[in-house]
């Protein structure tokens, strides 16, 4: 997909973070933009920020609010964001979600129930736009994962948990939705400079800031522009940063040697602790 005009982008979590600076990227490159999110007047001012990096005046930029974690709030968005079908959605991004972190041992059920928000409005984000894509044949649908996706981080039993559901769930979504012309990609960023990311690390172990200091945070543009770079050449997994890179493929071939780094990593934050 070389030529944005025309093309109608709904992102989910738009409001803020990698979803607002994915939608200011589509937007630049001529793309119809529809975000979606939870908070009206967030998404008020998501809506004007996007407006601005319009390539063309004459672009459409609208906002959903609607909670697409459920099934009736993303259908309800789409219908929505489509004007009842007759302006359907080309591609989807869904990059709602928090990160929780914490000790396994004293975190709620609810952290995880609400870590696997991200997962459920990959699913019915998915649900409500794949029909008119497999008829269509033609769409794609975009699932914002992490780096936590692919490998399992100190304190990240929940976040992981959710985001390698996202990865597991858009390989066998690929899958499926190949023989109809609809592509899926995953997007695995590393710690990215979001408000999200200021609100964990207020709650994050030692530990898990000793692991994730190896991997210093990118900007959300930086994300947003292999997002799109990655869409508009058919990839499926999606990592942006060279150090991300490295990572995923150490632990892909030398598990142990992963291991061995990161038990390293969390025994010398327990010993600063006195642990």
């Amino acid at each position: 997909m070389a030529d944005w005009r025309g093309k109608h982008v709904m992102v989910v979590g738009g409001s803020s973070g990698i979803g607002l600076a994915s939608a200011e990227a589509f937007a630049a490159r001529g793309a119809d933009v529809t975000i979606v999110a939870r908070s009206r007047d967030r998404l008020e001012a998501a809506c004007e920020a996007v407006k601005l990096r319009r390539a063309d005046t004459s672009q459409r930029v609208r906002w959903v609010s609607a909670d697409a974690s459920t099934p009736d709030g993303a259908a309800e968005a789409v219908v929505k964001a489509t004007e009842a079908g007759t302006w359907p959605v080309d591609v989807l991004v869904s990059c709602a979600g928090v990160i929780i972190p914490g000790y396994f041992e004293s975190m709620r059920v609810e952290d995880f129930e609400e870590c696997m928000d991200s997962w459920r409005a990959c699913v019915h984000g998915a649900r409500a736009v794949a029909p008119s894509m497999m008829e269509r044949r033609t769409g794609h649908i975009v699932n914002v994962s992490s780096m936590a996706g692919l490998m399992g981080l100190f304190g990240y039993t929940a976040y992981s948990s959710a985001k390698y559901a996202i990865v597991g769930l858009s390989e066998a979504l690929r899958s499926e939705m190949k023989p109809y012309g609809v592509r899926v990609s995953v997007v695995c960023p590393p710690d990215t400079d979001t408000p999200g990311l200021a609100f964990e690390k207020g709650l994050r172990p030692p530990e898990t800031d000793k692991v994730a200091g190896a991997v210093a945070p990118i900007l959300p543009s930086v994300v947003a522009d292999a997002l799109v770079r990655g869409v508009e050449k058919g990839r499926f997994l999606i990592v942006p940063g060279a150090l991300s890179k490295f990572y995923r493929v150490l632990k892909a071939n030398a598990l142990w040697l992963f291991f061995a780094i990161t038990d390293s990593d969390v025994a010398s934050a327990r010993k600063a602790r006195g642990v």
